[in-house]
């Protein structure tokens, strides 16, 4: 029994001594971390230079840390309790080493009493057996006293240790507690630094908002399915004579709120119904089926009617729809124009404007299809609190349908944020090229919008032309006052001052500086296609590459590109041939 409680100290020693070492190691290499995470903030705060990136990489390795530091306190908590159970056993072991050191001592007089017996013995064979014995006796005893001895000793190194790691890790967690201070204060400098300076290159001026407002106006984008505008033209597979070259394509036209004129007449044709439809498209509305159908609407520099007579003279939707399996998208298209012009007129207080702006108004009546939706649908109203919602359309949302107060308007709880999809689209390719979007039949659906003459009336860039739309928004980076300068170079310049072409940008960014790209390889975006929004557009070429915020690069690029070429919603993709 003793023999077996012996082998069981001697494992337990053994065990022990390792997690010694082990644990002893992993303090010094977390120590080592910690040291190089707090290098790497001096290096940064001696250079007087906060890279949120570099940053948000050290408070994960700080978390890191944190998370070994947790680690080990639970192993000196298991060590602690180690050595409580030592302690008890302790007292037995002493006790035991008291015991052995007299039975040691009395064996050892035996043994020397049986080496007399022996020299003196007539029967030699029984006086060896008694020697033997008794030094076995005393073998044993020895070896038992060296065990218990290093046993006691194992336990007051185990206790030295524990209090030496213990107090070095209260060191250490509070360097870490001070070192995440820090970080979470560097963090929150750098990003009010990062802020305020994308705010200064992203923010646009009164006049370049107008610009931009007078330059898309220019390329006539259809707010209605029903107009007879051409709009815009895919040129994935038109030549501009030059290679490579570089398009960018936006989902959708503006402004993707409200009912989706092309997105209706996809669920209609997947079968859903026109309130279906209507649910698809607004959010916290009573959709009222009595509604006074004789309220008057004024049309400015038209005539006024009956609200119901004023329906039948609209241009929204093509009447062919509703022999086309779109029937209910009119009947739904017919419910949101009726919304929207007791809303906007007050029920017939005020008036309304006859062009897309408000509602298109055809001088006579649209008939067919059309007047049957609106007959299908007569006193038909989406209501909230009694009062008609202005509920909005647009013939292409691109997939995803945006709140009011997304795309910069005030907020209104009947419009809401939804991908208009079968099913969700993982990315760009997905929504562009599946037929999971209820619009995708849209000719609107996935275009580059604008075009030059000389180039076989595409939008395609050259390599120097994207090239320059990443050197501007770095010059502007480093020098915010040089924005006035860098609006296309093919039109005056609307601030009055010299704009600078593609190699005075270049010579300009290498004044501050930069290193400027000749030629651009490859264009890729990251987007939150759910979201509806590019989120980032990154440039490789000879100078490197260069990232962008998705926003930031198409209010740059809606004021650089030539001619009429534009970027018209969030979410937009890029193309190289």
């Amino acid at each position: 029994m003793k023999k077996a409680l012996i082998i069981f100290f001697i494992i337990f020693i053994s065990l022990f001594m390792v997690s010694v070492v082990a644990q002893a190691d992993q303090l010094d290499d977390v120590t080592k971390e910690l040291e190089d995470v707090k290098k790497t903030f001096n290096e940064i705060n001696s250079a007087n230079q906060t890279n949120e990136a570099t940053l948000n990489n050290l408070n994960k390795q700080l978390t890191s840390i944190k998370g070994k530091i947790n680690t080990l306190e639970r192993e000196i908590a298991k060590k602690q309790e180690e050595v409580d159970e030592g302690e008890k056993i302790l007292t037995y072991q002493k006790k035991l080493l008291d015991e052995r050191a007299r039975t040691y001592y009395k064996n050892a007089g035996k043994n020397t009493f049986s080496f007399m017996a022996l020299l003196l013995s007539d029967n030699l064979s029984v006086s060896l057996q008694n020697f033997f014995y008794q030094k076995t006796l005393v073998d044993e005893d020895r070896k038992s006293i060296i065990k218990i001895v290093m046993y006691i000793k194992n336990i007051e190194d185990k206790k030295i240790s524990l209090e030496s790691e213990t107090k070095r890790l209260a060191v250490l967690k509070e360097d870490v507690d001070k070192q995440s201070q820090f970080l979470s204060g560097e963090v929150e400098k750098t990003k009010a630094v990062l802020g305020e300076l994308q705010s200064k290159i992203a923010q646009l001026t009164s006049r370049q908002q107008d610009l931009i407002a007078q330059r898309q106006a220019a390329l006539n984008i259809p707010r209605a399915a029903g107009t007879s505008m051409g709009g815009c033209v895919d040129d994935r597979e038109k030549d501009p004579g030059f290679s490579p070259r570089f398009a960018f394509f936006t989902f959708g036209v503006p402004n993707r709120v409200g009912l989706n004129q092309y997105g209706a007449y996809g669920r209609s044709k997947a079968g859903q119904n026109v309130e279906d439809i209507l649910r698809a498209y607004y959010d916290n509305y009573e959709l009222k089926k009595d509604y006074d159908q004789n309220i008057t609407i004024n049309v400015e520099g038209k005539q006024s009617l009956n609200i119901e007579d004023y329906l039948k003279h609209l241009g929204e939707m093509p009447e062919a729809w509703g022999n086309d399996g779109g029937f209910e998208a009119l009947k739904a298209q017919a419910v949101a124009a009726r919304s929207y012009a007791l809303a906007y007129t007050n029920n017939g207080a005020g008036s309304i404007c006859g062009t897309d702006h408000c509602q298109v108004f055809l001088d006579n009546e649209k008939g067919g299809k059309w007047n049957e939706a609106v007959e299908a649908t007569r006193g038909w109203v989406m209501v909230q609190g009694g009062n008609p919602i202005k509920a909005w359309f647009s013939s292409t949302h691109g997939g995803i349908v945006f709140s009011t107060g997304e795309i910069g308007w005030s907020g209104t709880s009947w419009t809401k944020h939804a991908s208009d999809t079968r099913e969700s689209a993982g990315n760009i390719a997905d929504l562009r090229d599946s037929d999971k979007a209820y619009d995708k039949a849209s000719p609107w659906f996935y275009c580059d919008w604008g075009s030059r003459s000389e180039y076989n009336k595409t939008a395609w860039l050259t390599s120097g032309e994207a090239a320059d739309m990443a050197n501007i928004i770095m010059l502007a980076r480093r020098d915010s006052s040089t924005a006035e300068n860098l609006y296309q170079v093919d039109k005056p310049n609307p601030a009055g001052k010299e704009t600078w072409d593609h190699e005075k940008v270049k010579s300009e960014l290498r004044n501050r500086g930069g290193t400027p790209f000749n030629s651009i390889s490859e264009v890729s975006i990251s987007a939150d296609v759910g979201g509806g929004r590019t989120t980032g557009i990154t440039f490789s070429g000879d100078a490197g590459s260069q990232s962008f915020d998705g926003s930031e690069f198409k209010n740059f690029f809606n004021l650089r590109a030539p001619a009429n070429i534009q970027i018209v919603g969030p979410l937009f993709n890029v193309e190289k041939r």
